[in-house]
Order: structure tokens, then sequence, then C-alpha cells
């Protein structure tokens, strides 16, 4: 209401229309035009100016909070499809580049555009010299600084090469971690940078160089930009080798024109190495997969190359292909470990070919190089959607109060139908290796995290969630309405037993009707799945999955629903059902017979017949129950079951009167 205009008469507040509508409703306009986070307090002051009620406020209040919340994860999605974008376009810039210099020149510029940053610069180490040097710089106005030659192991470049992980400092004159020199931090001082990140340019297991990203002011850099920068630093080791190897092939092929009979037996070699090269480049581009890299070679080389898990390769090939970073002769076959930093991921395996020319065994090795690429970028896609399914069902076992629409909608970006029957699975590796295995345990939680990957992968092969939690992994899966818990549990555990090789242990929960729409059923299910984990170790049963019900009258202690019937009438049921058809005894003869101590002769007097009756109703209650029904455990259970039957009977009869 403008100032100059008299109040209004006091009375009651007009209806607004917009009362009556959803709370939701502004903010979806908003999340539509990617509005600025401040816009999204004008509807609620909107509301308040026109004296909406407090329900409505405070409705409008929680909207807002959930509207920015999904706001942040946009935008957090952006951001890692933008970084994942660029990283893609960086590898499709260095892959068409052939010069060492351009190779450089780009590298430096990209990762300067990568970050922000107002300098970017590349070190390379010497090895003649025995020092590193400044190689290229991008934003940089210091002659001095430009010019910096230092020794191995000083400043911050010395650490990072030195340790071969990525270091970064929010003031670089402040960080005592690293030895300051007078050259250095003159070099700096000219410059003006105060906070730098430093990656290594990782090539096999040695590090040729650093990359920093820097600014003129403190900065904080965040983990995810520390991560970008590493892996645009893995592109840029590659294309440096890449460009390396172009200019050998090139001196090669300077050397070779002196002699027309070497031009000849070589010229065949020379451009099938450029035509794999560039046939694997233009794989990259068009994302083939590994087994596309393969067959290339193959074609290229002739023979028959194979991409096997690091378990099943020959390990003294692989670990001497690793140390070194070429491909090694193992008999008749040769051998490239794919790897990453000094991660091993696999090995390509050129079988039948004991003669390899060098540019044979370096088109091998750079195929296994592309392979790795390959592979990270297949991991990096497979990590972020694992994320999303574990963060979705830590939700659900965490926060009971988590809206259904939106647990629906999120599990609908995976695939999941979280309104249909669901199964949860705890599981856990074991303390010792299966006979195929590769050794126990690694204490550094790299079990772990392969038991995370394969319960991840059959998550999601089954439309399904896992995460990791308490240890081991916990799963949901989606359950027929007629499915069995007990043979899920089973067939997760030899599943995720064959692809670890290691024993896992899997309890299963009963079903759970729809978890979106009771979310705190999930965590009461969780804790029903532990508990049937844990009594199968501790009954020694390791590496083996199973529910409640498949542990007799231990299954009422495990699990939540308390089914007394159910255990009763897995127990007896056969003998009961035997009664009602044929109209015998054999349940009262049963319990007589246990009451009596389980003597036929005692049992006969306590029913008043013939000890050759109570024989052969024994023997059909042995034909009911099988041949084990009188072992001390069975026959435990069948006692039990016979008095929980009878008490049920009796608090029936109680009823009916």
């Amino acid at each position: 209401m403008p100032h100059d205009q008299p109040a209004a008469a006091p009375g009651p507040a007009p209806a607004d229309a917009s009362d009556h509508d959803p709370a939701e409703t502004p903010f979806l306009g908003l999340l539509a035009t990617g509005a600025a986070a401040e816009e999204y307090e004008r509807p609620v002051l909107r509301a308040r100016a026109g004296g909406a009620a407090a329900a409505r406020l405070a409705a409008l209040e929680r909207a807002k909070l959930l509207a920015l919340r999904v706001r942040t994860e946009l935008e957090d999605r952006r951001r890692r499809e933008a970084e994942l974008s660029a990283l893609y376009a960086t590898a499709h810039d260095l892959a068409g580049l052939r010069d060492l210099d351009a190779v450089l020149r780009a590298i430096v510029r990209r990762a300067r555009s990568l970050l922000g940053t107002e300098v970017a610069y590349l070190t390379l180490n010497d090895p003649a010299a025995g020092d590193t040097y400044m190689r290229v710089t991008d934003g940089s106005v210091s002659a001095r600084f430009q010019q910096l030659r230092l020794a191995m192991g000083e400043g911050l470049g010395g650490l990072v090469a030195q340790t071969a992980r990525p270091y970064v400092t929010d003031s670089y004159f402040h960080d005592e971690r690293f030895r300051h020199t007078r050259t250095i931090d003159s070099g700096v001082r000219d410059e003006g940078l105060v906070a730098i990140l430093g990656v290594p340019l990782l090539l096999g297991s040695g590090v040729i160089g650093v990359l920093f990203a820097a600014d003129r002011r403190e900065r904080v850099f965040e983990p995810g930009q520390v991560a970008l920068l590493a892996a645009h630093a893995a592109h840029a080791a590659v294309a440096i080798d890449t460009a390396n190897l172009l200019a050998e092939t090139r001196k090669t092929l300077t050397e070779l024109e002196a002699a027309n009979e070497i031009i000849r037996d070589r010229s065949a070699v020379i451009e099938r190495a450029s035509g794999v090269h560039d046939r694997l480049t233009e794989l990259v581009l068009r994302g083939g997969g590994v087994q596309d890299v393969a067959d290339a070679v193959a074609e290229v080389l002739d023979g028959e190359v194979e991409f096997t898990e690091p378990g099943r390769a020959p390990a003294a090939a692989l670990d001497r292909s690793r140390a070194d970073g070429h491909a090694v002769r193992d008999g008749a076959d040769w051998v490239a470990a794919v790897r990453a930093g000094g991660e091993v991921l696999g090995a390509l395996v050129l079988r039948g070919h004991p003669a390899l020319d060098p540019v044979d065994q370096r088109t091998l090795e750079r195929a296994a190089m592309v392979t790795s690429l390959l592979l990270l970028a297949r991991r990096t896609a497979g990590e972020a959607e694992q994320r999303v399914r574990g963060e979705l069902l830590d939700d659900l076992l965490d926060a009971a109060a988590r809206d259904p629409r939106l647990l629906r909608e999120r599990a609908a970006r995976v695939g999941a139908d979280l309104d249909a029957p669901h199964v949860v699975l705890a599981a856990r590796m074991s303390g010792a290796r299966i006979a195929d295995g590769d050794g126990p345990p690694r204490p550094d939680g790299t079990d772990r995290r392969r038991l995370w990957s394969a319960a991840s992968h059959l998550a999601a092969t089954r439309h399904g969630l896992a995460a990791v939690r308490d240890g081991g992994a916990v799963l949901l899966l989606p359950l027929d309405p007629d499915g069995d818990p007990a043979h899920t549990a089973r067939e997760i555990a030899a599943r995720l037993g064959t692809a670890l090789h290691v024993s896992v242990t899997v309890g299963a929960s009963a079903p759970v009707a729809a978890p979106a729409a009771r979310p705190a059923a999930v965590a009461d299910a969780y804790a029903e799945a532990r508990r049937c984990r844990e009594a199968l170790c501790a009954l020694g049963r390791v590496g083996q999955g199973a529910a409640a019900a498949d542990f007799g009258f231990l299954g009422l202690l495990l699990a939540d629903t308390r089914d007394v019937d159910g255990f009763v009438r897995r127990t007896l049921g056969a003998v009961a059902d035997y009664d009602a058809r044929r109209g015998t005894e054999l349940l009262r003869t049963l319990g007589a017979y246990f009451a009596c101590g389980m003597s036929p002769a005692r049992t006969k007097d306590e029913l008043h017949v013939h000890v050759n009756t109570v024989a052969q109703r024994l023997e059909r209650v042995g034909r009911l129950l099988g041949p084990d029904w009188q072992t001390p455990a069975r026959a435990l259970e069948l006692q039990l079951a016979l008095r929980l039957h009878q008490l049920s009977a009796a608090v029936a009869r109680e009823t009916e009167e």
C-alpha cells in the first residue's frame, strides 16, 4: 500500500487465493527459473505481509527450506556435470595435439580455466641436471618467477614431487610443511602468489613434474577442486607421454630416412603405430569400451588380446609391468599393466606373440593407458550412481520422517520402486578368503570398498539400493509378493562370495511392504537382518545366507514380528494336518511321548493304549517330520512348538468361553 494512501479500516484479513494453493507452488516456479537464493524469501514475506495464518506461514517455511535444499543439490549436480564435461573436453583437446609445447600450453591454460585461478603453471623434472624448472606459465607477470629453477625437494612443488600426492596451501609464506628457500620465496613474492595448489604429473610410478593453480589472495581449495585438478593432471601426463612418443617416432623416422632398406622394413610398423594411435583416440572420443580397445589392438598386432582383472593376470609379470611402466614378456605372451597412479586396474595380455618389436610393444602400452582412461571414466560414472543410491538408503535408515513423495522421486531417478515389497539384507565379509582367493582381507579398507562396489553393482542390476554401514554392506532389494527372503539371502551371499573370492555372510529381514510409505520400517528390518547375520556367524555358518525363519525357535528371538503361529506351523504343520484329515491323535501322542521322557512304555500308560499303538503313531510322526525328529536340537524345537500350540489352543478356548 503506498505511503500517501489512508490505511484501511481494521477488520478480518481478506482471503488470499494463494492460501488455498500448496505451499510448494511458488517455490517450484523459482526452481524452474533458476532464481537466486534470496528470491526464496519473497513468498514467505508476501504471505506474512498479507496476514496469512500461522499454519500457512509454517508450511511456506518448510517448503522454502526444502526448495533451497533441492536448489543446492541441483547446483551441485550441475557443477559436477560441468566438471566432467570439462574433463572430457580436455581429453578431446589434448588428443588432437601432437606438438609437446602446444600440449603443455593447453594443459596449463585448461587448468587455470577449470579452477578459475589467476595463475597456473607447470614444472618438469630435469633428470640430467638433477633439478626441476618452470616449463610453462599462464597468467604470470614476473620474469623471475617464469625462470625459476630449483633443487629437488624444495618448496611446495618439491613436497608434491617427493610424496606423489597433491598439496594445497592457503597462505604460502605461513606454511611450514615444506622447505622455503630464498630463491623460490623471492619468485613467489614477485608474482604475488598466496594460495597455491599443486598436483603431481604421474607417469607409471614416477613423478615427471607438477601442475599448479594459484591465486594472489588467500583461498580455500575444496576437495572437489583438488580432485578435479588431479584428474586433469592424469590426462595431462598421458598427453605429455603421447607427445613425447610422437616426437620419438618422428626422430626415428628421420634417422630411418638414411637407409631405404630400413625404411622399407619399418614403414609398415610406423604406419601401424600411427593408425592404432588414431584409432584408440577415436575410441576414447566416441565412448568405446574396454573390449573395443582389445579388439582394435588385436587387429593391429595380428594376435589375441584380452583384458583381465588384477587377480586373474599373471602376478609376477603384472608386478614387473607396473614397476617399470612397460609391457613385459611372460613366456609366449606379453603383459601390459593397466594402472591409474598406484592402483592396478587389470592387464592387457597379448597371447602367442613371443617376438614383439619395440613399436608394437609401445602400441600395447598405449592401449593399456587408453584402457585405464576408459575404466576411470566408467568408475567415475558408476561411483556417482553408487553414491546416489547409498545416500537414498542412508536417508531411509536414518531419517524416518522423510517425505514419501521425495523418496519416490529420488528412487525413480535410479530406477527403484519404493512402493513395491522389498527385503533388507545385511552383508559382511568373513575373516578368511575362499580357496581361489588371493590372501586374507587387507586391513586398509580395500576389501570393504570391494564389498560396497560389488553390493552396489548387484543393487543396480536388481533396481535396488546399497550402502556401507557398520563395517559391512546393507542392500534394499525388490522382492516378489511370493518371494522368500531366505532364498534371496542365500543367493546374494553366493553371488557376493563369487565376485569377491571371499566368504560373505548375509542376513535377511522379513519383507518390507512399501519402504517409501513407511521409512521407519526399513531401519527395523535392517536391525533384524543384522541379528540374523550375527546369528549365522555365532552358529559357525559363515559364508551363508538366512532369514529368521531358517533358525527355528531362535527365529522368534531374531525377528521383529515374533511370528509364533508361523513357527508352530513350520514345525508341526505336517502332523497337525494329518490329524485334521484322518482324525488321529498324533499331536497328543507326540506331546505325551516328550512329557514321559521319550519312553514308549510310560507313554502307553499315559494314553491308556497298547505300546504297539504308541510305536505305530511315532513311526507315522517320523514319516511326517523326517528321520531326524528325535535328535536333541530337533526335539527341542518340537517340544517348544507343542507348548506354544497348547498355549494358543488354551487361549482360543478361553476367548470362546
